[in-house]
């Protein structure tokens, strides 16, 4: 059998480890889905120079802007741009963030190339201000180029798409930070034991959330983070969540039980990530990545954005160096144990709903709006005080000091447009817990079972907007909200009956029951089995209240 033909860029003595030339050498297939298959099936992992051909022909096939760089623009520029320094000394565009070329197997003249084309790259692309995965990409993809030209022209073409349904690599400090929170987000709804070990050893678990592209663009290892770019040519940005999900899922079953020290949390999972394979095989990996049920490629990209425009009225929009990890706060820092008091719950069990909520709303610090005890039992003073809030946390103590609750997306006024009538309003984002006497958190029934439904397309005509929300020119305010009901295809209304409000009681999840059922005068509840949340009874089934709460989210900037 011949030896792969590496280039002049490659260390050949460790690639012979690295990589065999052992599978096909040509690919016929053009149907995407077909393609989909091959590439996490590796048809094409195996055989260096059959790989080599793939990415050249999916690169090509990127839509792009009318005009973007080429091989002949790299020819005409790298002289001026490198000049007479050594390309082990030259610098690195200041976008990458002090990311380091990753080997990846290639010789010193290989990671000068990398620096060489990145410089040229910032020189043709003076909008990229924030992108420390290039590297890698570039690294990777020089060894499957025939010169630095060709990387080059490479490059330019994974940043010049213009397919706004296809995102492939973050650009933007902005487009970087609400992309590590919508991981967080993620890991939050998919990753459940992770996240609660990750919230126990992390003082901001935020700031572990933060370096999971480190652990794709850097930290595999080449056969690894090979095979991830092999299918994210393929199907794009949403392959990255679910292979660093299926990371964290791995650490978990790895470190579960094992002692592991906060200030320490970030550098274990780097090296859990360049160890990765005394755990587990790259099919195994993608196996495990491809086996959770995500959202839709829509509604990550409508939790994006909402994500973005939390970021943008904090006025978070460019690396701050003195700020870690631009101010944002979590847990053991939003609920403060000097100034936080309820009735219900302690600060470490607030902390704990804290950890739950999405993480736009975890730059927040709880705000008490309605306490029993100080604005009396009445349903119509909790509306009143709860009204212009989105979202609310809601807590109710029972007589026999049983704690539960609700997290809800939406404004309680969005009531009002039923004309007094008890109707369902809210989104996917709503969940309910119970607290005492044990911890648990069911959240939208859909999260958990896709199968109930299909995304639809989330084009919403202008007359099926909601008509309490003023039409805004910014596009992402004219959107649907994440994970909307009308977004799915459900069997029926049953499965996102979320909350509803009228003059004589207070409703959490419907469908075959209520999650949580509340009277006009807070005095009396029940709860039981509903179709929304699928959940068990959050107390004794029939209850007398002791104390209701109901808390805001406030901007810490604005207190």
């Amino acid at each position: 059998m011949d030896p792969p033909g590496y280039n002049c860029f490659v260390d050949r003595d460790k690639m012979d480890a690295a990589v065999q030339d052992l599978g096909p050498k040509e690919l016929s297939c053009t149907e995407l889905q077909e393609l989909k298959q091959l590439a996490r099936q590796g048809y094409w992992a195996r055989s260096y120079a059959l790989r080599g051909k793939v990415y050249q022909r999916l690169i090509r096939d990127i839509p792009c802007r009318t005009v973007t760089p080429d091989a002949s623009v790299y020819s005409d520029i790298v002289g001026k741009i490198v000049g007479k320094h050594s390309t082990s000394s030259l610098p690195l565009p200041e976008f990458v963030d002090n990311t380091q070329v990753p080997s990846y197997c290639l010789n010193p003249r290989g990671e000068g190339a990398v620096r060489k084309i990145l410089l040229c790259i910032a020189n043709q692309f003076p909008d990229v201000s924030f992108c420390p995965a290039l590297p890698a990409v570039v690294a990777l993809l020089l060894h499957y180029s025939a010169d630095e030209a060709q990387c080059f022209e490479s490059a330019c073409r994974v940043l010049a798409c213009n397919d706004p349904s296809r995102k492939l690599v973050d650009q933007s400090f902005l487009a970087f930070e609400s992309s590590c929170m919508t991981f967080g987000d993620l890991v939050n709804k998919y990753c459940q034991a992770a996240h609660k070990l990750m919230v126990a050893v992390s003082e901001d678990v935020l700031q572990v959330y933060a370096d999971w592209q480190r652990w794709l663009f850097g930290e595999l290892p080449l056969s690894y983070f090979a095979r991830v770019f092999d299918v994210f040519l393929v199907e794009g940005y949403k392959v990255l969540y679910r292979v660093a999900l299926a990371i964290l899922k791995f650490f978990h079953k790895v470190r579960a039980g094992q002692p592991l020290e906060s200030d320490s949390v970030k550098q274990d999972i780097r090296a859990f990530v360049r160890d990765i394979a005394k755990t587990v095989s790259p099919e195994k990996l993608l196996e495990k990545a491809f086996a959770i049920r995500l959202f839709s490629r829509k509604e990550i990209q409508l939790l994006q954005m909402a994500n973005e425009k939390a970021l943008k009225q904090k006025g978070i929009t460019v690396k701050q160096k003195s700020v870690s990890l631009s101010k944002r706060q979590f847990v053991h820092l939003a609920v403060h144990a000097e100034n936080f008091h309820s009735e219900i719950v302690s600060v470490k069990e607030m902390r704990d709903i804290w950890s739950w909520v999405p993480e736009r709303f975890a730059l927040c610090q709880p705000l008490l709006l309605f306490s029993s005890l100080q604005h009396g039992y009445s349903l119509t003073r909790f509306y009143f005080q709860c009204e212009g809030h989105e979202p609310t946390l809601l807590l109710i103590k029972t007589t026999q000091k049983e704690v539960c609750g609700a997290y809800l997306s939406t404004d309680w006024s969005e009531r009002n447009k039923f004309g007094g009538k008890v109707g369902f309003f809210g989104t996917g984002e709503c969940f309910v817990f119970r607290l005492q006497p044990e911890v648990q958190r069911y959240e939208w029934v859909v999260i958990k079972h896709p199968e109930l439904t299909k995304p639809m397309s989330l084009e919403v005509p202008a007359a099926l907007s909601p008509p309490c929300r003023p039409v805004s020119s910014d596009p992402a305010d004219r959107l649907s909200p994440f994970l909307a009901a009308r977004h799915f295809n459900l069997p029926s209304k049953t499965e996102s009956m979320f909350m509803a409000g009228g003059n004589d009681c207070l409703i959490i999840g419907g469908g075959g029951g209520q999650a949580l059922y509340i009277d006009g005068d807070l005095n009396r509840g029940r709860t039981g089995h509903c179709d929304t949340f699928n959940n068990q009874p959050l107390c004794s089934e029939n209850f007398l209240i002791a104390a209701v709460e109901a808390w805001g989210f406030q901007d810490p900037d604005t207190q």
